[in-house]
């Protein structure tokens, strides 16, 4: 009877062990797919016009020394013709938020008056999704066309990512392809994409093997966190 009784309280124990490894590797799998922190207007810094800030990196993928570029180059375009290019970069979204209702509620914000949005100009970069976004008054249209900036966000930029995430590539065309049209020279148009065949191969890209690698890992403990009490169990009643 005592053994029976003995018996009883080390299989209910033993269920709790397995109830709470369950639970536990539950709760990894909910936050290993909770989303990276998201990016809001309220989250970047604040800019007015006038202010010799050109370029706001958020997503850190401008390496230094052509950041110091960029800020010289749209310097000499505010100097030179008055407009204020701004480059910003960031890193995922607000859910629901696109790159270009960004790009328009940030010019909104930093720009909330009439007189501080003329000769206003801001491109934005989401390096989550790789989509662009321009927001250009309309007092600098006599140069910077609605059909040119669009251009400039949807080819000038785009054409170096798709091309291997060339991001600092992609910021230096499209300041120079800025410079050019403020500036009242030849728009020298988009890049010049060049169509090649690839062979798709087989092989796992690394994410995918680093997801395939983390997702044996947790199976792995769900079955050990199962096996072992019953296994332990299985010992101490034989």
């Amino acid at each position: 009877m005592v053994k029976s009784a003995n018996t009883a309280s080390v299989w209910t124990a033993l269920c709790k062990s397995v109830l709470i490894a369950l639970v536990s590797v539950f709760f990894m799998l909910q936050v290993g797919a909770l989303p990276a922190h998201a990016t809001g207007v309220y989250s970047m810094p604040s800019v007015a016009a006038g202010d010799p800030t050109w370029v706001i990196d958020e997503a850190d993928i401008i390496s230094r020394l052509n950041q110091g570029k960029l800020d010289r180059q749209l310097a000499a375009i505010a100097e030179e013709t008055g407009v204020e290019v701004r480059f910003v970069t960031f890193h995922r979204l607000d859910y629901g938020e696109t790159a270009q209702s960004f790009a328009d509620q940030l010019f909104e914000t930093w720009f909330p008056t009439t007189d501080s949005q003329a000769n206003q100009v801001v491109l934005v970069l989401d390096n989550v999704t790789n989509t662009t976004a321009i927001h250009a008054d309309a007092s600098v249209s006599d140069r910077l066309t609605a059909e040119i900036a669009e251009s400039v966000a949807q080819e000038t930029l785009q054409v170096p990512i798709r091309d291997g995430n060339k991001y600092n590539q992609a910021f230096l065309d499209a300041g120079d392809r800025l410079l050019a049209v403020l500036t009242g020279q030849p728009d020298p148009g988009p890049p010049v994409v060049e169509v090649t065949i690839q062979t798709e191969g087989t092989y796992a890209k690394a994410e995918e093997t680093d997801q395939n690698s983390s997702t044996v890992i947790i199976v792995g403990f769900l079955i050990a966190a199962t096996v072992i009490p019953m296994v332990t169990y299985y010992i101490y009643v034989r």
